[in-house]
């Protein structure tokens, strides 16, 4: 089985790719390095079964690559200091990148299409848990726009290409996602609070830290894309992938505080523009049709990634 796999060089990138290489697939791996890690595809590089391409996916011929059983878009930088880095490269890798993708799946080249797009299409909601139903409460003229809303098109391009091309997709909306291989530089909660948490130094949070996340372990993440992927029940389905257990941020600071064994204090600080005041998957679906759910405690998730951590700083 042949794989393609675009932001290679990125955490969820990584491990989705290292699962099919242990499986023995071949993996191709496409990046052009704005976010994703070079040390990352340098591990990749260990199996003999995987081949990298540095590449934009904005502007790349997909049907140059010859054909795949299945094509996961991962590639878009996904953390907010990433993409407001990078508004225009975030709107063309998802927008133009999953276009890209799409011609060449009418043309044949892909037999599956598994679009990574995101919980931030549903903005700051109003629906809680979110289902994938809900539409979403969005701001489409904001600092946050060019993710949110970049993903929200090229799940409509998808639509289309499903319903007026009859292209095999499946989208996964991703919620927060952590484990072992995150940037130190991610500039999200968990790899922020762990490295300041093992420096010794403030945690900053946000407001008063009460609004919520819910945060999934990698590992169940690649199971439920691997799942996604492989399921002819998730044909022309969007799923939500992620973990329901919710807390706030507060709540987090202090756990990670604890599992370090750090000294570290706490700092609040101005909340940023639009940040969503809850954030919860609701994951019926994905139970349903992909028989598919967390097994990660986030003690254990936070432990392991933890020890990673411990060893870049």
């Amino acid at each position: 089985m042949k794989i393609l796999i675009t932001g290679a060089a990125g955490f969820i990138g990584f491990h989705l790719s290292r699962y099919y290489l242990e499986k023995g697939f071949e993996v191709l791996g496409i990046d052009n390095f704005i976010t994703g890690q070079k040390e990352n595809i340098k591990d990749l590089r260990s199996y003999p079964n995987f081949s990298f391409l540095e590449a934009d996916v904005a502007e790349f011929d997909f049907c140059s690559v010859g054909e795949f059983d299945f094509v996961f878009h991962l590639a878009s930088p996904a953390s907010p200091p990433k993409y407001l880095k990078y508004p225009l490269e975030t709107i063309k890798a998802n927008a133009w990148g999953v276009y890209n993708i799409l011609e060449a799946a009418k043309n044949g080249r892909f037999k599956k299409v598994v679009f990574a797009s995101t919980s931030e299409v549903y903005g700051d909601p109003r629906e809680h848990p979110q289902k994938e139903t809900y539409w979403g409460n969005v701001n489409p003229f904001g600092p946050r726009s060019c993710y949110d809303e970049a993903k929200r098109l090229a799940e409509s391009l998808c639509y289309v290409y499903i319903h007026k091309f009859g292209i095999n997709v499946r989208i996964a909306r991703i919620f927060n996602t952590y484990g072992p291989r995150m940037d130190l530089q991610d500039g999200r909660v968990v790899s922020t609070f762990i490295v300041k948490a093992l420096r010794g130094e403030e945690l900053p949070v946000h407001g008063d830290g009460s609004q919520t996340r819910s945060f999934c372990y990698i590992d169940d993440l690649v199971e439920g894309l691997v799942n996604l992927a492989e399921s002819e029940k998730a044909k022309g389905e969007v799923v939500n992938l992620g973990n329901p257990q919710e807390l706030n941020v507060l709540q987090f600071a202090k756990l990670v505080i604890k599992l370090t064994g750090s000294s570290s204090k706490i700092r609040f600080v101005k909340r940023p523009i639009d940040d969503p005041e809850r954030r919860r998957p609701d994951i019926g679906k994905a139970k349903k049709i992909l028989g598919w759910q967390p097994k990660v405690s986030l003690e254990e998730g936070l432990k392991r990634t933890i020890e990673f951590y411990k060893k870049k700083i």
